[in-house]
């Protein structure tokens, strides 16, 4: 049975205002018209009970099921914090694409070079970088003790846009009316009209007493709480990833997950008129739709890391045995475990991960050149620069496999 027809009846989340936009004779002649427009105000949810459905109880319970296998899952091979680094950039791409920036995984992983050896890298692939930090903070903000509050999440908008054009925006909330859709220079018609400016301050003040709670399934609480950020819409530009990292404070908060990631936003951008119809649904008092929907979404995500945490596992197996299965403090096995988390490196990045000298890397990344498992990218763009082609495969894998409905 579809979630939907399960539901509770809708209890209103908020109230729709009619106001009035002015004529503009200074915009072009299709955006000058005046009229009227209706905003939403969602209702304030720090204090408030919610229920479900049977179903949505059900999607909830097997979501919590499933994050908690990814986080007892110990891969013996694998370093679990690097695959946890990978999901993250997954993660991260995924909910970049949602709001139309494409870019490889193999793109990224050379831009995340680049950047860190502070070379240029192109502006599209910043722009990711910049939500993979974002995701970081909001994770780090999770692991803290103090509850989150308003200018962790202006931070957390802050870090996303350091690095682009819209850096003046950054860590900035609106001043000003804010609508999804319809035409820059007015709402009148939009599909969806934010609460107006003067209204965000306090509700993300409730939102994050919201986020404090502990009387609320984990999973439902993200659920919600990026759902209420984004009819609240508080920023600019931006707010589709905030809200979507902000479901990992809270997991991490919660203790749902712990150095894996599952990426859920691949899930959700499979299906992207049903993640926006969700949105939608809770909007109209369907709060358990939504919770259902997003439920089943982190399931699948953390099932899928799981099995990726394996396929990573077999693959590092098979290159041991290639490689004679060095002893365990080889440094060649050391780099082997750290190559998800890193997969284009240089002699540098490679002493980072073992700790061990530049002549001992620079011996186990000839190692895995002479093996295969390490490819040398052209010397005159890159310098001494190494791919692992086939992690970035399987992360390419991975993902299509999860963007497909």
């Amino acid at each position: 049975m579809d979630i939907a027809q399960a539901s509770n009846p809708p209890i209103p989340v908020g109230r729709h205002e009619r106001r009035f936009w002015p004529a503009d004779p200074s915009a072009p002649a299709w955006g000058r018209r005046g009229g009227p427009y209706e905003v939403f105000i969602p209702d304030r949810i720090a204090n408030r009970d919610f229920t479900f459905g049977g179903e949505a109880v059900t999607a909830i319970a097997d979501a919590a099921k499933a994050l908690g296998r990814l986080s007892e899952e110990n891969p013996r091979i694998a370093s679990i914090a690097a695959l946890g680094r990978n999901l993250l950039r997954s993660e991260s791409t995924a909910s970049s694409r949602i709001e139309g920036v494409q870019i490889s995984n193999r793109r990224l992983a050379r831009a995340a070079y680049m950047h860190e050896g502070g070379h240029h890298v192109d502006r599209r692939a910043v722009e990711v970088l910049g939500n993979v930090q974002a995701m970081e903070r909001a994770i780090e903000l999770g692991t803290a003790a103090a509850p989150i509050g308003v200018a962790d999440i202006k931070d957390i908008h802050r870090t996303l846009l350091r690095f682009t054009d819209d850096r003046e925006i950054a860590g900035v909330l609106r001043t000003k009316q804010s609508w999804v859709g319809g035409n820059d220079h007015h709402p009148i018609g939009a599909p969806y009209v934010a609460p107006p400016h003067e209204h965000v301050e306090p509700l993300l003040e409730d939102l994050c007493e919201f986020m404090a709670r502990t009387d609320i399934a984990p999973v439902a609480q993200a659920a919600i709480s990026h759902a209420q950020f984004e009819n609240i819409h508080p920023f600019q530009d931006g707010n589709g990833r905030v809200g979507r990292a902000l479901i990992y404070t809270i997991l991490r908060r919660r203790g749902d997950i712990a150095a894996c990631v599952p990426p859920i936003s691949l899930v959700l951008g499979a299906e992207p008129r049903n993640y926006v119809s969700g949105l939608g649904a809770y909007s109209r008092g369907r709060v358990d739709t939504w919770c259902g929907r997003f439920a089943s979404a982190t399931a699948r995500a953390a099932r899928e890391a799981g099995r990726l945490a394996q396929t990573i596992e077999d693959h590092e197996a098979s290159w041991l045995a290639q490689l004679g299965e060095p002893r365990s403090d080889a440094t060649v096995r050391l780099l082997l475990a750290g190559l998800p988390g890193q997969p284009v490196i240089d002699v540098n990045a490679a002493q980072r991960l073992t700790g061990r000298s530049h002549v001992a890397v620079g011996r186990a990344l000839q190692q895995l050149q002479d093996a295969g498992i390490l490819r040398k990218l052209n010397e005159r763009k890159w310098g001494r620069v190494w791919e692992c082609e086939d992690l970035l495969r399987l992360i390419d894998v991975f993902e299509k496999r999860m963007s497909t409905p």
